[in-house]
């Protein structure tokens, strides 16, 4: 199945069963969570006319180029009286323009006499230097849509507007779990033939830079009865994530117990690393099941559950940014499948990691972002291809 009709159903599932709760959360716990309700502005921003510059305000009608008193001082935080007519006020850099002001002129273009006037060197004029009110925004506009992600300078702007709390969608509850005998949790000895569960830690790791609340459901063994019991005690959780043991090899138990107790559609997607994954329900709840590999678990989590989960919690805008790179490798044998390889920008040129096995995580570590080599193509160097940036991807 090509990637787009696979996210095109992910999708459509996705915004069956949307995450309608909301909870109220304060600014510091609401990094990467989605707000629940647009944002609207109950003030102006800024709430009045203010100085951009460290300098001096005048009524420039009044001025006709002799040198002005200064009338009073202004500095941020207070609030001035009425300027003089015929005076200047000198006033610094965020400081409210007093009533019968309209300029400010930087200190750099003012020279103070010997009397304290100041006198004014280069032409000037009306509202310069000058931050308006309401330059930002106005009382009763929207600042921020229902469904944004929220970060640093999300919640900034909702602390400029006063806010303390803000509506967000309840964090959805995620169940990640691995398969296989294989796998050993580090910090443990290794037995023949074992390896270390990586796949874990990226997975749980991500998901709670979502917004996620992760179950962390342990390594499944290659046991049905055991995968029966594991999935049944998954109590509460809106989506299983599994790594490994969803192909239609005889050891793979957890697409056994979907097949018996669920629904299961077994996507043998047209992309490399991650040709196996599954979509399916588990007695009613989501299942995604991604290919065990490490690169394959990135890749698909990364282009298909990662914008699956963001559907659910109200997110529209779900397709990563990406742009055209010219390519600074040569591609000489075309793939019937799409492939994203792990690579990064050189001198404006996407290169790749030398070695694209899809169980080396060392690569993506390497790397800055995916390369798409799209199906049949070749590539020589300074062909246009897409990049995807991993920053795009990891929030």
């Amino acid at each position: 199945m090509p990637l787009e009709q696979a996210l095109e159903r992910l999708l459509s599932m996705a915004g069956q069963s949307p995450v309608v709760q909301t909870q109220r959360v304060p600014l510091a716990q609401a990094d990467g969570r989605v707000l629940a309700c647009g944002l609207v502005s109950t003030l102006d921003l800024p709430p009045w006319a203010n100085s951009a510059m460290d300098g001096y305000a005048l009524r420039l009608g009044d001025w006709t180029g002799e040198p002005l008193v200064v009338s009073q001082r202004i500095q941020a935080g207070q609030a001035p009286g009425p300027l003089t007519p015929g005076t200047c006020a000198r006033i610094f850099t965020g400081a409210p323009l007093p009533e019968g002001a309209d300029t400010v002129e930087m200190q750099e273009n003012a020279v103070v006499e010997a009397d304290q006037r100041v006198r004014f060197i280069e032409p000037m004029s009306v509202a310069q230097n000058v931050r308006p009110q309401g330059q930002e925004t106005r009382v009763g506009e929207q600042v921020l849509a229902a469904g944004t992600r929220l970060g640093p300078i999300e919640l900034g702007l909702a602390a400029s507007l006063g806010h303390a709390e803000l509506t967000v969608v309840r964090s959805i509850r995620v169940a990640v779990l691995s398969t296989g005998d294989e796998l050993v949790e580090p910090g443990l000895p290794l037995g023949p033939g074992q390896i270390y569960n990586s796949n874990r830690r990226v997975l749980c790791t991500w998901l709670q830079r979502m917004g996620c609340e992760v179950v962390d459901a342990g390594i499944l063994p290659d046991n049905l009865e055991q995968t029966r019991a594991k999935l049944a005690a998954l109590n509460g959780v809106e989506l299983i994530l599994s790594t490994g043991g969803v192909s239609v090899g005889e050891a793979d138990f957890l697409g056994i117990a979907l097949r018996e107790e669920g629904e299961l559609d077994l996507w043998k997607l047209a992309i490399k690393p991650g040709k196996p994954l599954t979509f399916g329900h588990f007695r009613g709840v989501p299942v995604i099941g991604l290919p065990g590999n490490p690169a394959s678990t990135l890749v698909t989590f990364a282009l298909l559950a990662r914008p699956y989960l963001l559907r659910r919690m109200g997110v529209q805008a779900v397709t990563p940014l990406q742009f055209s790179v010219p390519a600074g490798f040569t591609w000489a044998k075309p793939g019937n499948r799409r492939e994203y390889l792990r690579g990064r920008l050189e001198q404006g040129r996407a290169v790749i990691y030398p070695n694209q096995s899809s169980g080396v995580l060392r690569s993506a570590a390497w790397a800055e972002g995916l390369v798409e080599v799209l199906e049949g193509r070749t590539l020589e160097e300074g062909d246009l291809l897409n990049f995807i940036p991993l920053s795009e991807l990891l929030g």
